[in-house]
């Protein structure tokens, strides 16, 4: 098993032990299951290349990548190899312009590799909290500081709030495990409906004093408030730092690395961030390999840009 990525290289340099690496990957013992029907005898034809269904309702054709993040595309499955060993291993993330100088594609086929690498990272089933749980939210957004004098003299004179025109993100977290961000608004059912949809109801739920949490006490095991408005930070075992050191990483990652991100898209970079984040003490090979385990789902161009 390779340790990094120079050993990757080595070990997987062509399309064909890349084909191999990820039907082992994909499929128990490798034995390709139909992508269009799921039956699960199909024979290898193309010397390899690809598999014929074994259904007589269906016998279609596939190749492993069919289904995947790796679908129609022209880019060789060794570089996006290596698009995912740098996008899963880079504990901040990586820019297109990097990736595009790393592999050596374009700047926009690197863009677009990013965002469908963003899928495998992405939950396929609703994450569910246990024990003791932190919950807070973060605003994302440009600051205010570096608007100009007029748009930052209007607003003082309106009194708006420092959260206009950012996006909330909303972060739950299992204390020694996991964690999950969401895009959310701010209302109260917003918010209770995630607590809802995530923690197990015999879980200790910690959070601020915003008035959307009011009543939790009345549906999980313990509801602590720490009221931050009041400078209370800790109450003896009960703080939310944990989930606040998980925001750090995830703005630390779109300030630092990605500069800027549209709230289209934000919802996709929370998952890369709660992915590294619930990823942080594999080894990359390790982490690489879970990576290529979760390829199903394929986002197309139109799907992502809403173009053509």
């Amino acid at each position: 098993m390779f340790k990094n990525l120079h050993e990757l290289i080595a070990t997987m340099p062509d399309d064909a032990t890349c084909r191999k690496f990820l039907a082992e990957s994909r499929w128990q013992d490798g034995k390709a299951i139909c992508p269009y029907c799921g039956y699960g005898k199909c024979y290898v034809i193309e010397n390899g290349k690809r598999y014929k269904c074994g259904s007589s309702a269906c016998y279609k054709k596939f190749s492993v990548t069919v289904g995947t993040v790796f679908e129609a595309s022209n880019i060789p499955l060794n570089k996006w190899f290596m698009a995912c060993y740098l996008v899963t291993a880079h504990k901040k993330g990586i820019s297109s312009y990097q990736l595009a100088r790393d592999i050596g594609v374009s700047q926009k086929a690197s863009w677009f590799m990013i965002h469908r690498l963003r899928e495998l990272m992405r939950d396929k089933e609703p994450v569910e909290l246990n024990n003791t749980c932190e919950i807070d939210e973060v605003w994302i957004g440009g600051k205010m500081k570096n608007k100009h004098k007029s748009i930052r003299n209007k607003a003082h004179v309106e009194n708006r709030s420092h959260t206009e025109n950012k996006t909330g993100v909303m972060g739950l977290l299992e204390r020694e495990n996991k964690v999950v961000f969401k895009v959310i608004d701010s209302s109260k059912d917003t918010l209770k409906g995630m607590v809802r949809k995530h923690v197990n109801k015999d879980a200790v739920v910690i959070t601020d004093s915003l008035i959307s949490y009011k009543g939790l006490d009345k549906e999980y095991k313990l509801h602590e408030v720490v009221n931050h408005l009041q400078d209370e930070f800790v109450k003896g075992q009960y703080h939310t730092n944990s989930i606040e050191g998980a925001f750090s990483l995830l703005k630390r990652g779109i300030i630092g690395i990605y500069h800027q991100v549209s709230v289209k898209h934000l919802e996709r970079y929370c998952d890369e961030f709660a992915f590294r984040y619930n990823s942080r003490k594999m080894k990359d090979a390790d982490r690489f390999r879970m990576s290529l385990g979760q390829v199903e789902g394929r986002l197309d161009y139109k799907t992502l840009t809403g173009k053509k």
